[in-house]
């Protein structure tokens, strides 16, 4: 009654078990959407999102298209939400029980920290997360999140399912571009790398799954987790990022290629040195 009094909405009940069913004409604010018999609406979605560990931190990315079937119901959609100023979960299956899970978790992670005092860890929230999915699994849920963050024990991720599952790992992409963009990770993917190499790898990464992935797109979010907390590094269209594009047309650089360039520049002029230190030493 509560709700209904705030949203204006009636008494009148029968059409709304059609968004279950499916079988029956959608009535919802005076507009009827006709399904025609024996017909049911398609709820595919897809996505891509990846999060790895290096030595500078958790590199997390994603893209922003929400697709619902053959409709792409928002080309710019976030799929990475700060959980704490630690903390920031990946989201990949339904976007309501995905949005609605990451709140209660961002809650309960507050009030931890009010109750005690300090920071949940990562470990702690994905068991956090995994225990309260665990009670409703069954129940047609599908949430898929990775947690990624920077606790006591330094840079952590964990992947939770929605049946209560969580792994533990440091290389982790989740989505119907998964395949994909695991493809790029991993024969690109090394502990000891830069943090201009480390962009470099996810951007490509999401950017390949979502060429050939038809429900990921629109743009590749980039994140990064250090000691200090999470940054949001950059937002890059997909299109321009997978055809070497961007930052062409208004003469920016990509973020890195400046300095892969001086380290190249350098290696040449080192090279050059050597090469004149053995002419010399050759008598040539």
């Amino acid at each position: 009654m509560a709700l209904q009094a705030v949203c204006g909405l009636s008494e009148r009940r029968g059409p709304a078990a059609a968004f279950i069913t499916s079988d029956a004409p959608l009535t919802t604010a005076g507009m009827c959407l006709d399904v025609p018999p024996g017909c049911r609406l398609e709820s595919t979605h897809g996505t891509t999102t990846l999060a790895f560990s290096f030595r500078h931190g958790v590199i997390v990315a994603a893209d922003t298209r929400a697709s619902c079937g053959n409709l792409v119901a928002c080309p710019f959609a976030e799929k990475v939400h700060p959980v704490h100023s630690h903390l920031l979960a990946t989201t990949s299956g339904s976007s309501a029980d995905c949005a609605i899970w990451v709140r209660v978790l961002a809650r309960e992670c507050r009030l931890y920290e009010l109750r005690h005092g300090h920071r949940l860890t990562v470990a702690g929230a994905a068991k956090l997360l995994s225990t309260m999915l665990y009670r409703y699994r069954g129940m047609d849920m599908c949430v898929a999140s990775t947690l990624c963050g920077w606790d006591r024990d330094g840079p952590a991720l964990y992947y939770v399912y929605s049946d209560g599952s969580r792994l533990k790992g440091h290389l982790f992409s989740v989505g119907s571009g998964s395949p994909y963009a695991y493809g790029v990770l991993d024969s690109g993917y090394q502990y000891e790398m830069s943090v201009p190499e480390a962009y470099d790898l996810a951007q490509r990464a999401v950017s390949h799954a979502t060429h050939r992935d038809a429900y990921s797109g629109g743009n590749v979010d980039l994140y990064h987790v250090q000691e200090g907390g999470w940054t949001k590094v950059s937002r890059q269209d997909v299109f321009l990022f997978y055809y070497g594009l961007y930052g062409r047309e208004d003469g920016k650089q990509i973020p890195g290629e400046e300095e892969e360039r001086r380290q190249d520049s350098n290696g040449k002029e080192d090279e050059g040195l050597r090469g004149d230190v053995v002419r010399k030493d050759s008598g040539l």
